[in-house]
Order: C-alpha cells, then sequence, then structure tokens
C-alpha cells in the first residue's frame, strides 16, 4: 500500500503557504512557534495541523498550513473587551435550517428581526453535506474514483446557492473561496486515493468544510439586509481535548482566551459562527463529534454567558413522548436541565445529554423552536420554578415525558452465593467493560440474591460469554445458578422532577402498565427521582408507551374495537357509535376506533379505524372472507392502542368458546351472547377465576336485561354485603309482549304472528316459546349469585305444543299454531276466573339452591301484572329488601336497548380503562 506520505509528495503543494495566493498570506509567522505534532510517523503529513487565516474577512480565501498558533498583532492596536452576559443571544440553527438559498434567507430574517442586542448565530452545513463529505472521505480511501464527481456535486450544490443569495462582490468573493477549498480537498483526496486510508485528523478536516461554508453564506446574507456582522471560524476559538471514549471535552480556560483575543480583532454585535467544528490545544482540527452543533451552540452560550441558547429545528418543541407512537404526544412548555437530560439519554429526541452542561452550569435557558412555525413558543429547558402558591403540581408537571430504547437484551447473573460477598458487583460489571459492552441499565434485589441489566441485543452474546468464563468457577460449585439471557427487550422510562416523591405517582405507572396487560421484566428508579425504568418484552414496547402516556396526560382512551356480528343488534351499536364518536373523543377524551367487522362470511379490516357512517359500504368495496383467527390478530396487533375489547353481538357458542383465549392475551370481552355464562359450568366457572385474578374485562350486562342494569344491580347487592334470597322475574321481552297482549278474545297464535310481525321474537319463534332463552338468564343470574348449576338442572315449562317441536320451519309452525289455541285459551279463563294474569316467569331460589322458568299467575295489583308492551321486570328478594322486594323494570327486548346496553358496557371499560368519570 503507498503511504499517505508518499501520496502527499505527488499532490500539489496542498500544505504549503508558497502555494498560496499572495494577498492570503499571513501577515507575520512567529518561526519559533511552528511545532511538529507527536502524530504517527508513519504519515509525515500527520504531524501538520490545518488552521485557517484571512488577510481580510471580506476577500482573503481560508488555506490550510503548518501548525502556527499566533498571528502577532500590531502592538499599538487598541483591544476591544468582549462584553460578556444576558445582552448575548445564542441561536443555533441545524442543517435542515439552511438547507436551501430560501431557508438560509427565512434564517436570515430571524437573526435580524430578533431584538436581542447582540446575537451569536452557531450555523450547520446544509443538509445532507456532512454525509456528502464523510462519503467523499469513504470513496476516495476505497479507490473509487466516483469520488471527483461527488466532489463536483458539492461544489455544485453550494455554487447554485451562492448564486441565488449573493450578488457582487459578496458573490465574487465566496466562489473564490469556494473554489479555492475544493481544489485543496480534490489534492487531499487524491492523496488519500493514492494511500489508500486516511487519518481521523483529515477526516475531521474535510468533513468541516461544509459549516464553513454555510457560516459565510450567511453573514454575507445579513450584510445584505443592511446588518453589519462577522463570521467565526470555530476552530479558531474553541478547544476541546479528545477523550478515549471517542468525544471530546471543552477546554473552557483556552477557549475563553482564544474567544477574547479573536473578539478583540473582530468586534461586532452579530457574530455567525460554525457549529460542529474546533481545534484540539495543539490546533489540530477535529469535530465534536455526535449533535455537534447543539453542543457548539451550549459552549459558546457558557462562554459569553448568553442569557439564552435557542435551538432552533423542524419541530414545535419537545414532545411527551414519541409523536410517530403515540398521536396524542403534546408539547412540553417546560422542561427541567435534568429532565432533558433523563429523556435524551433514554432516546428522545431532544438534545444530547452533554448539549446541556455547559448552559446548565449558568443557569443559561435553552429554547427548542421550530423554524417553520414561528408562532410556536417550543419548549424551554431551565432550572425548575417552584411556587408554593400554587399547591400540589399538577400530574403532567410531575411525569413529564415517557421514551423508549429497543433492541435490548437483559443479563441475570443469579445464584445464592453472591449475597454478602464483597467485590461480586465489580467483577460482574469488570467482565462488561472488558467486552466493551454499554450497560443501560442495573437493577438488584435488596437480597443480592441476583443483578440484571439490559445490554444493547448485538452486544449481548459477548457478554454472557464474558461473564461465563468469569465465573466458571462458581457455577461449576453451584455458588452461581445461572447467568441468563433475556432477548427482545426494551426499555421505557417516565421522567418527570420529583415524580417519585409524589405518592402514587408509581402506583399509577404499573396499574397503566397492568390494565394494558403488559408484563413488566425488570424496574429502575433512582434516588435523583428523576425516572422510573421498566423493561418490557419488545412487541409491548409501543403498546406500553401508549398506555402509560395515555393514562397520565389524560389524552383520549383509546380503545381498539372489533365488532363480531353485525347483524340486527351489531349494526345498531355502529350506528350508536356513530353517533357518538365526535362527542365522546371532545367531551369524555374517550377515542373507540372500531379497527374491524365481522360476520360468519365477510370481514371489513382497518390500521387506523372504520368510517363508520360507511362500514356498509366499505365492507363491499373492501371486504375479505370472515376468518375469526385473522380478525382477532388484526384487532389486537395494533401495538399504538394499548387496550382491545371484542364486542361479540352474536348468540354463537363458537364464537363464545374463544373468549377465554382473548382474555389469557389480555382482549376485554363484552357481549351479549349467553352461550358462554350459561354453558357448560366448569368452562364458566374457568372464565370467571380467569377474570378476577388479571385486569382484563369481562362485561356481559347486556345478556340478561338488554340495556336493564340487572347484573350490575345483583353484583352491587353482593359486593356490599346483601344476601340475595330470591330473584323472580320476567326476562323475556318477547314473552312479555306476548302475555301482555293475550287478552280478552285473542288467539295465543295470533297474539305470537303479531309478535313476530312486529320483529320481537326470534326468526323461529318456537326459539322465545321453548324457554330456552329464560333458562339461560335464570342460570346467568343463579351463577351469579353462586349456585353452581348446569343449564339441565332448570325444569322448564316449554310452551310450544309438543306435536309443533319437530315442525320443519317456522312458517309451517305458525300454519299449525291455531289448532292448539284452546289449552292456552283455558289457562287463561282460569286466571281470569280467579281475578289473576298469566306471566312466564323464570325464578332463582337461592335459598333452596334451585331454579325454574314456568307459566306462572299473579293478582291484578301485582307488579308483573302492572307491565305493558315489551318490558321486563325483576324482583330482588335479599336480607335488606325482603318485606319490599327491590324492582327493576324496563325495556328487555329490542335492537335499540340492547346495542344501548353493550355501549354502556364499553363505556364503563373505557373508565375503568382511565378515562375521566
Amino acid at each position: 500500500m503507498a503511504s499517505l506520505s508518499a501520496a502527499i509528495s505527488h499532490s500539489p503543494h496542498i500544505l504549503s503557504p508558497k502555494s498560496l495566493p499572495h494577498h492570503a498570506k499571513p501577515k507575520k509567522i512567529c518561526q519559533s512557534q511552528c511545532r511538529a505534532l507527536p502524530l504517527p510517523r508513519r504519515s509525515p503529513i500527520c504531524r501538520m495541523s490545518f488552521v485557517s487565516r484571512w488577510e481580510s474577512r471580506g476577500t482573503s480565501n481560508t488555506h490550510i498550513f503548518t501548525s502556527v498558533r499566533d498571528v502577532l498583532l500590531d502592538e499599538s492596536a487598541e483591544k476591544v473587551q468582549l462584553p460578556k452576559g444576558d445582552t448575548w443571544s445564542v441561536h443555533k440553527f441545524g442543517g435542515t435550517c439552511v438547507g436551501s438559498s430560501e431557508r438560509i434567507k427565512n434564517v436570515a430574517d430571524i437573526i435580524v428581526n430578533d431584538d436581542s442586542e447582540r446575537k451569536l448565530v452557531v450555523v450547520s452545513a446544509m443538509s445532507k453535506v456532512t454525509d456528502m463529505m464523510y462519503d467523499l472521505i469513504d470513496k476516495a480511501q476505497s479507490r473509487d474514483e466516483s469520488y471527483i464527481s461527488a466532489l463536483d456535486a458539492v461544489l455544485e450544490k453550494h455554487k447554485s446557492t451562492a448564486l441565488d443569495l449573493l450578488d457582487g462582490d459578496d458573490l465574487a468573493s465566496f466562489l473564490s473561496r469556494l473554489h479555492h477549498d475544493i481544489s485543496n480537498l480534490k489534492a487531499m483526496l487524491r492523496a488519500i486515493y493514492i494511500a489508500g486510508h486516511t487519518t481521523e485528523s483529515f477526516v475531521d478536516f474535510v468533513v468541516g468544510h461544509g459549516e464553513l461554508w454555510s457560516a459565510q453564506m450567511l453573514s454575507s446574507v445579513v450584510r445584505k439586509n443592511g446588518v453589519d456582522c462577522n463570521w467565526m471560524d470555530t476552530r479558531e476559538v474553541l478547544i476541546v481535548n479528545p477523550t478515549s471514549t471517542d468525544q471530546v471535552d471543552p477546554d473552557y480556560v483556552e477557549s475563553d482566551k482564544r474567544l477574547e483575543k479573536w473578539y478583540s480583532q473582530n468586534p461586532s454585535k452579530i457574530i455567525i459562527a460554525t457549529g460542529f467544528i474546533a481545534s484540539t490545544l495543539q490546533n489540530i482540527p477535529t469535530t465534536l463529534k455526535r449533535d455537534g452543533s447543539d453542543f457548539s451552540a451550549a459552549i459558546m452560550g457558557a462562554l459569553f454567558r448568553a442569557g439564552q441558547v435557542t435551538i432552533w429545528t423542524d419541530v414545535d418543541g419537545v414532545y411527551s413522548a414519541d409523536p410517530r407512537k403515540v398521536s396524542e404526544a403534546v408539547i412540553l412548555r417546560t422542561l427541567s436541565y435534568q429532565e432533558a437530560w433523563e429523556m435524551s439519554y433514554f432516546g428522545a429526541n431532544v438534545l444530547h445529554p452533554r448539549t446541556i452542561i455547559p448552559v446548565m452550569q449558568y443557569s443559561i435557558p435553552i429554547i427548542i423552536r421550530n423554524i417553520f412555525n414561528l408562532s410556536a413558543p417550543g419548549t424551554k429547558i431551565c432550572h425548575p420554578l417552584f411556587n408554593d402558591k400554587e399547591g400540589a403540581p399538577n400530574v403532567e408537571s410531575l411525569v413529564k415525558g415517557f421514551a423508549t430504547i429497543d433492541n435490548l437484551a437483559l443479563v441475570n447473573v443469579e445464584g445464592t452465593g453472591m449475597a454478602g460477598v464483597p467485590g461480586t458487583a465489580h467483577a460482574i460489571f469488570g467482565a462488561v467493560k472488558d467486552v466493551g459492552a454499554n450497560v443501560i441499565m442495573i437493577s438488584q434485589a435488596s437480597s443480592e440474591h441476583s443483578v440484571c441489566f439490559a445490554v444493547p441485543e448485538k452486544e449481548v452474546k459477548a457478554v454472557a460469554e464474558a461473564l461465563k468464563s468469569r465465573f466458571r468457577q462458581a457455577l461449576d460449585a453451584g455458588r452461581l445458578s445461572q447467568v441468563a439471557v433475556i432477548p427482545n427487550c426494551s426499555i421505557l422510562a417516565a421522567v418527570g422532577q420529583k415524580m417519585a416523591s409524589t405518592p402514587g405517582v408509581s402506583a399509577t405507572l404499573f396499574n397503566a402498565l397492568a390494565k394494558a396487560n403488559i408484563n413488566v421484566r425488570a424496574i429502575a428508579q433512582g434516588c435523583s427521582e428523576y425516572n422510573i425504568t421498566v423493561v418490557v418484552k419488545r412487541e409491548d414496547c409501543i403498546k406500553a408507551l401508549r398506555a402509560v402516556h395515555s393514562r397520565f396526560y389524560l389524552s383520549r382512551t383509546t380503545i381498539a374495537m372489533g365488532i363480531i356480528g353485525p347483524g340486527l343488534i351489531g349494526s345498531t351499536l355502529l350506528e350508536q357509535l356513530s353517533d357518538q364518536a365526535a362527542v365522546l373523543k371532545e367531551e369524555f377524551n374517550i377515542d373507540l376506533r372500531v379497527m374491524g367487522i365481522t360476520g360468519s362470511r365477510t370481514m371489513l379490516l382497518s390500521d387506523v379505524g372504520i368510517e363508520l357512517s360507511r362500514w356498509r359500504e366499505l365492507q363491499k368495496e373492501k371486504g375479505e372472507v370472515a376468518d375469526l383467527e385473522k380478525f382477532t390478530q388484526h384487532v389486537h396487533g395494533n401495538h399504538f392502542i394499548p387496550n382491545t375489547v371484542l364486542v361479540d353481538c352474536t348468540a354463537d357458542s363458537v364464537v363464545a368458546s374463544h373468549y377465554y383465549d382473548w382474555l389469557r392475551k389480555g382482549i376485554h370481552v363484552i357481549t351479549p351472547n349467553k352461550k358462554a355464562n350459561s354453558g357448560p359450568l366448569d368452562q364458566y366457572l374457568k372464565l370467571r377465576a380467569l377474570q378476577r385474578q388479571s385486569y382484563t374485562h369481562y362485561f356481559y350486562e347486556a345478556t340478561v336485561g338488554a340495556g336493564l342494569p340487572i347484573i350490575s344491580t345483583l353484583r352491587g347487592l353482593l359486593e356490599t354485603g346483601d344476601k340475595i334470597l330470591r330473584i323472580e322475574g320476567i326476562f323475556s321481552g318477547t314473552l312479555s309482549y306476548i302475555f301482555n297482549n293475550f287478552i280478552g278474545k285473542r288467539a295465543f297464535s295470533e297474539v305470537v304472528a303479531e309478535a313476530k310481525q312486529a320483529g320481537y321474537t326470534e326468526p323461529d319463534p318456537r326459539d322465545d316459546l321453548s324457554g330456552t332463552d329464560v333458562a339461560r338468564k335464570v342460570i346467568i343470574l343463579a351463577r351469579e349469585s353462586g349456585l353452581k348449576l348446569e343449564l339441565s338442572d332448570i325444569p322448564v315449562q316449554n310452551l310450544v305444543p309438543e306435536p309443533l317441536r319437530a315442525s320443519a320451519s317456522a312458517e309451517e309452525f305458525l300454519q299449525q299454531l291455531p289448532q292448539y289455541d284452546q289449552d292456552m285459551t283455558n289457562n287463561r279463563q282460569v286466571a281470569e276466573d280467579a281475578g289473576e294474569v298469566l306471566r312466564y316467569v323464570g325464578v332463582v331460589d337461592v335459598v333452596n339452591q334451585k331454579g325454574l322458568v314456568k307459566l306462572q299467575r299473579y293478582k291484578k295489583d301485582h307488579p308483573f301484572a302492572q307491565l305493558s308492551g315489551s318490558d321486563n321486570i325483576i324482583a330482588f328478594t335479599t336480607t335488606r329488601y325482603k318485606s319490599q322486594p327491590l324492582i327493576v323494570r324496563g325495556p328487555g327486548a329490542g335492537a335499540e336497548v340492547t346495542a344501548g346496553g353493550i355501549f354502556s358496557d364499553v363505556l364503563r371499560l373505557a373508565s375503568y380503562l382511565g378515562a375521566p368519570s
């Protein structure tokens, strides 16, 4: 391989001051101060450093030559003192802000219109330019000749921008400097191409040119607006010391000296400074690494003791969570330095933690603002302001934001031999350090039985092997039981000033996670009280983030809904949801999103929520073959929504058989379907046991009384310590209508036909007249009351004449029913003769632990005799309501009231999940 030094010897004078134009040479060079730098001997060029000097800021070019620390000043020149203090305002504009000529003009307008007395503006390279410069280096050292055309693209980008912005002497001067820089870069890249390798100093020097060019153009545009300003190459002022962790530490003492000297030569009320770039104490060009321009602005703010530092970007401020993951994320008006620090560490796109350090020392606030939305006030980062008069802080002031880190693994070192043994933690993390892994989080139980910590997943294999090697003897002896790796993890951090010292904050966090069915694998909370960190499964991360954000910010409680069975009841529910959606969002912070609708043949799925006013039309256009498993996965698999509910509007036992699996997966279930709760007792008990031990909800109010509060009334009585003695009621709206109208001389068959015509009966009226539906309601109430009965234990009086039970169709049944009217007419006559009426009732006899369904006679002054239409009535006889039963009465049939009962359960679920009540 050709050496870089040899390559340079064939490159045209790129380091010789003799090659510079006469007007650009230094006035004097103090030869005694020229020193070779202690860099690798194999590359003589590496012993050179690069310092920019200008004969005149208006006309001279930037050059590269041997290290010269000082340009001797005219002894007689009057020294101008740098006025430090809050008269200075620092602005930082990133690459997006100066990405085009129009945007540079916009930045200049902001600078000119800022009413601060003095302004320092830190500017990045134009967007993508730094990447282009790194690409030049990569191409050159890979001996890819396309570096030449890539460099031409860099030249053209800046040339075309300058032609749009500048004219006259300013344009000529800039283009002259630009062409000279490009010529030097071309020669340097040629040397790298020949050698096939480069050095860090060369890379830093090359990539820093973008900032030089954008600063020069911006300063010219500001002057063009009639305002005097100077531009600063911060390599002359900002001095840093490289560290062993590929970072740099500012040398504030030396930087302050050089700033004083620079300002004495270039006094101005507006200074345009280059971001990202700096120099070492030996004047070797370097960069501030990641987020360097923000860091530059913060350092300059500290050196000038500025009143504030404004970071201009393309977002309105710092969000409470990543808005790409949480659409309801809000802009935070204020953050403390520590909160911003914590959020940035945990991956929030705020600032790099080190950006905060320089300004924090002098209590200089940082403002994050959007250059594309000047009306937005942005986010202010400063010391927290405490005002005792404001009373207790609200939730928003306690938990400011949430951030996540993905692609992590947990390492758990466990064993009884760890307890009380000094140096165990040192040995563990010493082994981790030896493989160069980064520990993100540590958690240790007070028993010292185990230590677990999170590392990037790409590093976990090396960490595990190092630990097993380090503790081989302890593992073999059984003093350590295991070194376990739990892959596919993510960290969720809740950040807020003093939140951990406020009772209830941690409880609220973990309650929100539990209600979203999120399992927490590890927890860490520092005594600094700025964050609570939890480790969750990677696939649960967004769901967890959405759940906790929703809980703390009272953002719309969002529930993903799947509607099964869009028949009469299901379609009515969809209409009610459509009518109330806007009101629920605006007034109650509840966002119900129907993500899927499925029937027995066709299903409609959506990733963002179905437009309910058009669901029938959309089902025809985009419907697909129904698949209940795929439907469930789609509705539940949307991790942007923390809560899922499936609403079963069918009467299908096959659908009901899925409830247990759905609840086990964390899917809430709401249904009017009686099949699950009146099915085999063992399955019912298994379902209720699962419901009680989890935070997943199973609501079925509409199974007994449609929209009437029967189940909730029964539960309220039991939960408050009352004892149920008897439940008796007319549970069928259909049979209520039939017997309320079976009066006078009317035939029973005539009333049944009328009920079917009015839509009160099932398609086959025998389903109502058989009494099975009432028996199912009786068994549900019996089981709710604590009785362990099977459906077969309930004697039922079937009102369908035995010869007609095997009729081929409903039509045939209705045609033949008049033949059997006389029996029912006789029953009515007997009742009337006794001053009574006929009512079809269900009874739960808790005292005798039995239930029954039968046609019974009641006196005309009995509450059951006072019904009209299709009303239901249920009487609860308890130890408290013994002499006068508790009565619940109202409409018990019809799609509207049944759908209303289901809707009520949906809103109850939202309340349980955190919606304001």
